[in-house]
């Protein structure tokens, strides 16, 4: 039988006890561990023996992104240095970068659970695995690495961005699996054809990582890329690094790797549960992770949990993709927008593009003006623009209750990026 990187357990209270022990682990190793968590745990009146249970989760505080910067530059830190063998930081532009310790069991679990990612797309060892992500001290692209030759695929580490070499690349080495941001897999898939390459290379799938992506973009690659299937792989510095989960061959979720963490859902602002199937913001406790272990860390993403069992039998739980965060929420006339919506409601309009931008502004009048550009579809003739702005603007009003300026634009005239593309222009100052 194939080695397969799958967890163990076959049943859910097998997976619960499992989690029970990581949990308890946990708590005990960053309570001696670490000055920092000891403080918390005592504030809280907390002590690792006082973990009986997988419901007593909810008596542990939480950690937030300021602990990271507040302890920066070894935050969190539960073992001796001599046991650390690797840092990564965040790719963050603001203040103090985020920076995680690794032990070597550390990099051996992400390593193996990274590989579970290629397994559960359905990958082989025949594959060629190009990889067009960010490599340096953030964990993209060397997890992206450690995870495909864990798993025994061709690594071809080509970094991100230089077009003109990862077409070559696609071309001469007959790559399979493209792994690379939403952003750059639109870019590439517009060259590829433009330089009529599609009968020429060999993809087959593409994987995502770092960036929500909306189902028309998602669709408008995988026609122009003729590829079976775009997968989404979530993932964060804090937690490892990229591969903390994916969705399977029937894209109904992301199947998230819950014996490695607990997942809660919480209420944002009263930081409760919210009930299966409702959006909250994503909390990660992890149960195996040594060198800076997450106690309730909030992640400030927003998703929900899947309820039920997905058609392709595995025991993992799923979330939805991820729909933006909690702290890109957008106040727009007492409405809260998040980007996400943007994206779902254009995606469901025929006619238009994948590319689009909100642009706030303030004017004289001291009110508040919503502008949404968006390219016409390849093809689309402008004698339709007309009917394409009024069909956005009442889709806009009718599912997020507000009302914007609508302008269309050419196809491929918004900027495309090899990272990650900025879409919300707030230019209303404070």
């Amino acid at each position: 039988m194939a080695k397969t990187f799958m967890p163990e357990v076959a049943a859910m209270d097998e997976l619960k006890k499992l989690q029970l022990r990581g949990l308890q682990w946990t708590v005990n190793h960053a309570y001696n561990g670490s000055p920092f968590y000891r403080n918390k745990l005592d504030d809280a009146g907390i002590r690792p023996e006082h973990i009986r249970s997988l419901d007593d989760i909810e008596k542990l505080p939480f950690t937030t992104s300021k602990d990271l910067q507040d302890g920066y530059p070894f935050p969190l830190r539960s073992v001796p240095f001599k046991d650390i063998v690797r840092i990564h930081a965040s790719s963050g532009t603001t203040g103090k970068r985020k920076v995680l310790s690794y032990t070597q069991k550390d990099i051996d679990d992400w390593a193996d659970f990274f590989a579970r990612c290629y397994e559960m797309a359905g990958l082989t060892e025949e594959d060629r695995v190009q990889i067009a992500v960010g490599y340096g001290v953030w964990t993209a692209g060397v997890g992206f690495q450690l995870g495909c030759e864990k798993f025994g695929a061709m690594a071809i580490p080509a970094g991100p961005g230089n077009i003109d070499m990862q077409c070559t690349f696609l071309e001469d080495f007959q790559s399979s699996v493209l792994c690379c941001t939403a952003s750059m897999g639109l870019l590439m898939a517009e060259e590829i054809e433009k330089r009529n390459l599609r009968d020429k290379i060999n993809v087959k799938k593409v994987i995502f990582g770092s960036e929500r992506s909306s189902d028309s973009m998602r669709e408008r690659i995988k026609d122009l890329l003729n590829v079976e299937h775009i997968f989404d792989i979530p993932g964060m510095t804090e937690l490892y690094g990229p591969g903390t989960g994916l969705d399977c061959v029937y894209h109904t979720g992301i199947h998230y790797w819950a014996d490695y963490y607990i997942l809660e859902i919480l209420d944002p602002d009263t930081l409760k549960p919210v009930p299966e199937g409702e959006i909250g913001e994503m909390v990660v406790t992890t149960l195996k992770k040594e060198a800076a272990p997450l106690i309730r860390y909030r992640t400030r993403d927003l998703t929900r949990l899947i309820p039920g069992r997905c058609q392709c039998g595995s025991i993992l739980p799923r979330h939805d993709r991820l729909l933006g965060r909690s702290d890109d929420m957008i106040i727009f006339r007492a409405v809260n927008i998040y980007p996400g919506q943007v994206d779902h409601v254009l995606s469901g309009i025929d006619g238009i593009g994948s590319e689009y931008q909100i642009i706030l502004d303030r004017k004289a009048d001291g009110k508040d003006y919503m502008t949404i550009k968006v390219e016409r579809g390849q093809g689309i003739n402008s004698d339709r623009d007309t009917e394409l702005t009024k069909n956005i603007g009442s889709e806009i009003k009718k599912q997020i209750m507000v009302s914007g300026n609508i302008e269309i634009v050419e196809y491929g005239s918004l900027p495309r990026s090899e990272r990650k593309s900025k879409r919300v222009f707030d230019n209303r100052g404070d």
